[in-house]
Order: structure tokens, then C-alpha cells, then sequence
């Protein structure tokens, strides 16, 4: 199926690793212009090398999406490139630990807070104002099924989460009518750098996750970077406000 995506412009956030960077190798197969963005930039770097030794088009944009002007200038910047924006994730997000809410400080839930929620957020007033203009585009922001339904722990991971499958909803709303499509993903346990650095600090957390999956596994990032790619392709055409859950079935139960 030809998905659409030859030679349209798209910004990734949080591409240095995991799922932003397989979601930047999808699209960057399927003929896009990629635009990876990430705080970290020597994995940002990384992955924009990746995409080029497999013949794709990508450039690297350094961005905090806690700072308002950081995110403007990494927006102004694709434009500047290409002189349009058609497709975004909105995927940079932060997940560390699974404190008590009585053990969490106020300084780790604003960290929180601001990276996943805040900064979606912000990506989206500055990418929205390009897509406005066109009277066109796509975007997807990273939920998880932690913003869907409740678990002990992890308190602000899934305020934060919550926060943006509403956000994607109340967006899609408003911007229906412009020709924009605005959808988030749902993931449940993805196998990806920053998990890895929680199961190792818990060994037995990999495990008692995957067997709350009905498929009895960890999700691979690919597999959420598929569903990215069929909500920002013409496939999706009429899709949006659509919170998707990638989760083997954990939501079925």
C-alpha cells in the first residue's frame, strides 16, 4: 500500500533512541524528509546517520521541548529547510521512575509535567500555526495506555499521559475543519532505552509486564512506529481524535 508519505516533510521529536528513532527509519523508507529533534544530540546525530547511509533525506535540530523558544526555533527551522511541515510526532517524553505519589517531589513531577505534557503542548501551537497556513498536515503525540486507564504508582508518568490523550482530542476538535488530523498513540511496555534503564533497576519488572500481555511479550518500538506512520499517511485520511492503543491486547482485558 502506498502510504503517501513521498516526499513529505516530518518532524520527530525525541528521535535520538527507541521509538522516535524507528519511527524516523519508517518514514525515512517511505520517501520523507525527515527532521529529527532531541535534546540529546549526539543520539540525534546518530540517527540522522543512520537514515542517510540507508539513501533517506535528514537533519538533526537540537530541542528542549520544556522551553518555549527552543521549540520555536526547532519549527521556524523546518520551515526554513523545506519550507513546509506536513506530518509530526510529537514523541519526546521522559518516564523514570515509579515513586509513591507521597515519596514523589514537586521537582521530579514539574520535570515530568513539563517534558511530556508541556512540551507536546508547545510542539503543537508552533507546528500548528505552519499546518494552519497550508490548510493541511498530520500529527501524532505520544500517550500511553497509562493515560487510559489507571495503575498503582508512577503518578506523574500517567497525569502527564492522561493530560495529552485529552489534549489530542480537544486539537483534533478544533483544527477538523483546516484540513488537520490530530491522533495520539497508546503503547503499553515498549522495549526501548529508557525502559531498559527502569527494568534494570528492577529486574523482575520486564517480566511481570510482559505477562500482563495477552500476546506474553514486550513491544518492540517498530511496532509502535508502524502505527505512527498509518496516522500520518492518507490510509488514515479520515482519522482523527483517535487515541490508538499498541498494547497486545492490554486494554482488551
Amino acid at each position: 500500500m502506498d502510504l503517501g508519505l513521498q516526499g513529505k516533510v516530518v518532524l520527530i521529536t525525541g528521535g535520538a533512541s527507541g521509538i522516535g528513532r524507528a519511527t524516523a527509519q519508517l518514514f525515512a523508507q517511505e520517501g520523507a524528509k525527515v527532521v529529527v529533534a532531541d535534546m540529546n544530540e549526539r543520539g540525534g546525530r546518530e540517527t540522522v546517520e543512520l537514515l542517510k547511509q540507508a539513501a533517506g533525506e535528514a537533519t538533526f535540530v537540537a530541542c528542549d521541548v520544556r522551553h518555549e523558544a527552543q521549540v520555536k526555533a526547532m519549527v521556524d527551522r523546518v520551515v526554513q529547510l523545506h519550507g513546509r511541515l506536513d506530518c509530526a510526532f510529537n514523541n519526546a517524553g521522559i518516564s523514570e521512575r515509579f515513586d509513591p505519589i507521597t515519596e514523589t517531589t514537586e521537582e521530579h513531577w514539574r520535570l515530568v509535567l513539563d517534558t511530556n505534557l508541556t512540551g507536546v503542548f508547545l510542539c503543537l501551537k508552533y507546528e500548528l500555526q505552519v499546518m494552519q497556513r497550508q490548510q493541511s498536515g498530520a500529527i501524532v503525540n505520544a500517550s500511553s495506555i497509562m493515560g487510559l486507564v489507571a495503575s498503582a504508582g508512577n503518578t506523574e508518568y500517567a497525569a502527564s499521559k492522561a493530560g495529552v490523550a485529552n489534549l489530542t482530542r480537544s486539537t483534533a476538535l478544533a483544527y477538523a475543519k483546516q484540513g488537520i488530523r490530530i491522533n495520539a498513540t497508546c503503547p503499553a511496555a515498549i522495549d526501548t532505552p529508557m525502559t531498559q534503564k527502569i527494568w534494570a533497576k528492577e529486574p523482575a519488572m520486564k517480566a511481570r509486564l510482559a505477562s500482563m500481555q495477552p500476546m506474553g511479550r514486550i513491544g518492540q518500538p517498530e511496532e509502535v512506529a508502524r502505527a505512527v506512520l498509518f496516522l500520518c499517511s492518507d490510509a488514515a485520511s479520515f482519522i482523527t481524535g483517535h487515541t490508538l492503543a499498541v498494547d497486545g491486547g492490554y486494554l482488551a482485558q
